[in-house]
């Protein structure tokens, strides 16, 4: 029986940026950095979640990215935040770059997508709170 996710992998170009922009530009921690027989395998995560994020080494020339619109697209992987639109400021302050210049309010919440430095979009969402009206 099936007891709950690993894992998520996102691939990326570069494993130390990639890392950096996760660990210090959005204030994830790095979990496993571990070289291996098929590679590096680095892992991070949001502090206090079992949840970890693979960044694995993937060339830029093979990916292949889905078609984006901007507001319509979600990210590959979604992060929640208790106060979003605090920490899009901090976020901004470090440098990362963002679909739109401000979070939105939606049905659910407020959301925001961010860009890592390989394309990847990262969803950041704060639910709403007191449930969804329809």
């Amino acid at each position: 029986m099936l007891t709950d996710i690993m894992y998520v992998t996102l691939h990326v170009t570069d494993q130390d940026r990639a890392l950096r922009f996760y660990t210090e530009q959005l204030g994830l921690e790095k979990r496993i950095d571990h070289p291996g027989p098929d590679g590096r395998f680095l892992t991070v995560g949001v502090p206090g979640s079992p949840l970890e994020i693979i960044l694995w080494p993937q060339d830029a020339a093979t990916e292949r990215r889905p078609e984006v619109r901007p507001g319509s697209t979600p990210g590959l992987v979604f992060l929640e935040s208790d106060d979003l639109r605090a920490d899009f400021a901090v976020f901004r302050d470090r440098g990362v770059t963002f679909d739109s210049p401000e979070p939105e309010d939606y049905p659910f919440g407020v959301r925001i997508e961010a860009v890592d430095p390989d394309g990847n979009r990262i969803a950041l969402r704060q639910r709403r709170r007191g449930g969804v009206t329809e």
